[in-house]
């Protein structure tokens, strides 16, 4: 994608080359990001940009500011793009944190929270991600299980096993798709777990071993590299199923893998998960497993505050389990945590997860 990003950004830059030299501003377009124009799209069944465009000129006294930033970011990332180095988009900020010049005391950018949502804007208007631009974001993810990666970062070529990954597992990195591709992928699914520890606790019964699948912990919310191998490895025919605590934490985890988040409903093509199912827990789970009854927690306002929206969500209340399981809810005002299923022996959320997968118990 490098070099397609490199081509983009050239583009750009002769398109305003070309304004100028016809003596008409220059001037820069991108979609409209606000919550109005970001729809859920029933037919892909994830959130994403409507149709609205933001035109940004150079001659234009309340528009020269921001556009005056957006190119400079658009040439730093050609830049990086040509030195093959990354950076974070912090260390972008940094950048470009200068004076516009000797007579002119003020700077380029004065808060990172300026030159953020402009990265975003490129990211839009050039249909690329801030990875294929060189911006690394915070890794976040872990992986183990039946694939094998081909990783040509920094002119090295290195065979990733993820059979052979130990008791830490494979670091997903933020770019999952510049110079690394899967060689081999023997997996039957993905399942994906919220928290690190019970990865950990899965990881060491070899789990991933033992029911031939990808183990992933996001360690919580799941970062974009990790929505992204997740992703790939879907579109390789791997369907997908995320464990987490039912509260509404975990709830907000697994919706948004499945439709996408509003902040990135600019990526959700490539990052979110429609197709994915949600194996537990559940609260249905307590009439199939006796000792779950004496476990629950008392559910916190907000658990039910986000129970009622959701039922409300017309994404959510077309899926009558969802509802069903959301009533279950608001009625008992309880909730489990994945961690309950540890109560008879360590080992028995194995074989729970085998179980609700083999017999496919699922909320979709």
């Amino acid at each position: 994608m490098g070099n397609q990003a490199l081509k983009k950004l050239d583009d750009l830059g002769g398109k305003l080359i070309g304004e100028i030299e016809k003596q008409t501003s220059p001037s820069f377009e991108t979609v409209v990001r606000s919550k109005g124009n970001i729809i859920f799209d029933q037919g892909v069944g994830y959130l994403r940009l409507g149709n609205k465009k933001e035109v940004r000129t150079f001659l234009n006294i309340a528009q020269a500011r921001k556009f005056m930033q957006t190119i400079a970011i658009a040439n730093k990332c050609r830049k990086f793009l040509v030195e093959g180095a990354h950076t974070s988009i912090r260390g972008l900020y940094y950048q470009l944190r200068f004076t516009l010049g000797e007579d002119i005391e003020e700077d380029l950018f004065d808060e990172q929270t300026e030159s953020n949502p402009l990265i975003e804007d490129l990211e839009v208007a050039l249909s690329v991600k801030r990875e294929d631009l060189n911006l690394n974001t915070d890794r976040k993810g872990v992986a183990a299980g039946q694939f094998k990666l081909r990783d040509k970062f920094g002119g090295e070529d290195t065979l990733i096993d993820g059979t052979k990954q130990g008791r830490s597992g494979w670091s997903i990195p933020s770019d999952v798709d510049n110079g690394l591709d899967f060689e081999e992928v023997k997996a039957k699914y993905v399942l994906v777990v919220e928290k690190d520890a019970m990865w950990q606790r899965l990881n060491e019964d070899r789990y991933w071993q033992k029911e031939n699948c990808v183990l992933v912990t996001p360690k919580g919310q799941s970062s974009r590299g990790c929505r992204r191998f997740i992703r790939k490895l879907m579109d390789k025919g791997l369907p997908c199923y995320v464990f987490t605590d039912c509260d509404a934490w975990g709830w907000y985890i697994y919706w948004t893998l499945k439709t996408g988040s509003m902040n990135l409903a600019y990526l959700s093509k490539e990052l979110s998960l429609p197709e994915t199912k949600f194996v537990g827990v559940t609260m249905s789970d307590i009439k199939d497993y006796d000792f779950l009854s004496k476990l629950t927690i008392r559910a916190k306002e907000i658990d039910v505050k986000r129970a009622e929206e959701m039922i409300n969500y017309p994404w959510i209340s077309k899926h009558k389990d969802w509802v069903a399981e959301l009533k279950l809810v608001l009625k008992d005002k309880k909730k489990l945590e994945q961690d309950a299923l540890q109560g008879p022996r360590l080992s028995f959320v194995s074989d729970y997860l085998k179980q609700k997968i083999n017999e496919k118990r699922f909320l979709s």
